[in-house]
């Protein structure tokens, strides 16, 4: 919208599909939502209970600029022990979110008209991200037909003398691959040849199906080249408490407290506490997190694979489908329009992502199984999918 009192930056600036779905949940009394990735299931009350209970014993105070220090201890434990990898105190910083912890990243690292290559499909706010950071995106095309795996020849043909990083995303929203080792080993291969700084969204490490998650940092050479960002959000079922982190070189942790000091300033101390609760009871709770995931990922992909004109991959990773829709001779936005008037279904189309999802759709796996059921039992009555 332009108007005097508006930065021109945002003159142009338009609604992404994604975050205009909420606008679409009241629309009918039977909706099914697969739209946003916001898991139905309530944080667990061992969560709970012990935020609130250290809430009444006084944690409602500031923390400490990096964050809460049994926090930061909690997840450099949680990677020696789950990874064996030594992260120190002073490499670790808590954020209000991995979205905000993406916003800190590339304030830190880029100067003006530094490009950064992003992998399409793409989480949609990484463009505006880079931009906002005054960053130049670049998209690196990945294709269903290679599994969305990253293309080494491609990828390092889109280098140039304004490269400064790459953004991986793996498991990955929206198509739900997990890049192969030797994916990941091509990615470092070309970071160290070009010295660049590979920024790991590393926000659904619980959700890694086939293969065990192997954090890119781990590979040889690449801790002092990486930048990882982890969030609660889904590995814990903690979408409302806006907890993240960020795990890098000191310097660069340092240069993003400073950062975040004119911002935010430190994340809220309650959600710091829950976070705490999560780390130190995630063996009791996540086990049962990736179980039901499984069953409706597994369960949708079977209903998928008997329906006309859908496809879809097997799948690898995340709690995302990236529904192949190509053969109803439709675009996604109208494939999402159909699915939502005639099926009362809503989902988020593909070109949300970027170019290369257009003739896809996504569905996150945010509803129970008997949900999942009426909506597939809709959507096979739909016209274009019989």
């Amino acid at each position: 919208m332009k108007h005097r009192f508006l930065s021109k930056r945002y003159w142009n600036s338009i609604s992404t599909p994604m975050g205009e779905s909420s606008s679409f949940l009241d629309k009918f009394d039977d909706l099914i939502n697969f739209s946003l990735g916001d898991p139905d299931c309530t944080t667990d009350s061992r969560i709970i209970n012990g935020a609130f209970q250290d809430a009444l014993n006084g944690h409602t105070h500031y923390t400490d600029c990096f964050g809460d220090k049994e926090l930061r201890n909690e997840i450099c434990k949680l990677y020696n022990n789950k990874y064996d990898y030594k992260v120190k105190i002073d490499e670790c910083m808590i954020t209000t979110s991995g979205c905000h912890a993406m916003w800190l990243t590339l304030e830190a690292i880029l100067d003006d008209g530094d490009e950064v290559i992003i992998h399409e499909p793409y989480f949609t706010p990484y463009p505006e991200q880079i931009k906002l950071a005054r960053g130049i995106p670049i998209y690196l095309k990945t294709f269903e037909e290679e599994d969305f795996q990253i293309n080494y020849e491609r990828l390092e043909k889109l280098i140039t003398n304004r490269t400064k990083a790459i953004v991986i995303n793996t498991p990955n929203n929206p198509t739900g691959t997990c890049f192969s080792y030797n994916t990941l080993l091509s990615i470092a291969e070309i970071a160290i040849k070009h010295d660049l700084i590979i920024i790991a969204d590393d926000i659904y490490t619980l959700f890694s199906y086939s293969e065990k998650f192997l954090p890119i940092t781990t590979l040889e050479g690449m801790s002092e080249r990486t930048i990882t960002i982890g969030s609660f959000s889904k590995d814990y079922s903690m979408t409302g408490w806006r907890i993240g982190y960020i795990l890098a070189p000191s310097f660069i942790v340092q240069t993003i407290k400073d950062i975040n000091e004119n911002n935010v300033f430190t994340a809220p101390s309650i959600s710091q506490r829950a976070a705490i609760h999560a780390l130190r009871n995630r063996d009791e709770i996540q086990p049962g997190i990736v179980e039901e995931y499984k069953k409706r990922i597994y369960y949708a992909y079977d209903r998928i694979c008997n329906i006309p004109n859908m496809s879809v991959l097997p799948p690898r990773g995340s709690i995302y489908l990236f529904v192949n829709v190509k053969k109803t001779g439709l675009t996604s936005q109208k494939v999402t329009e159909k699915l939502l008037n005639e099926a009362h279904v809503l989902v988020i189309p593909g070109n949300a992502f970027g170019e290369g999802g257009e003739g896809y759709i996504r569905l996150a796996m945010t509803v129970g199984i008997d949900k999942m059921k009426e909506a597939f039992d809709r959507i096979e009555n739909m016209k274009i999918f019989s």
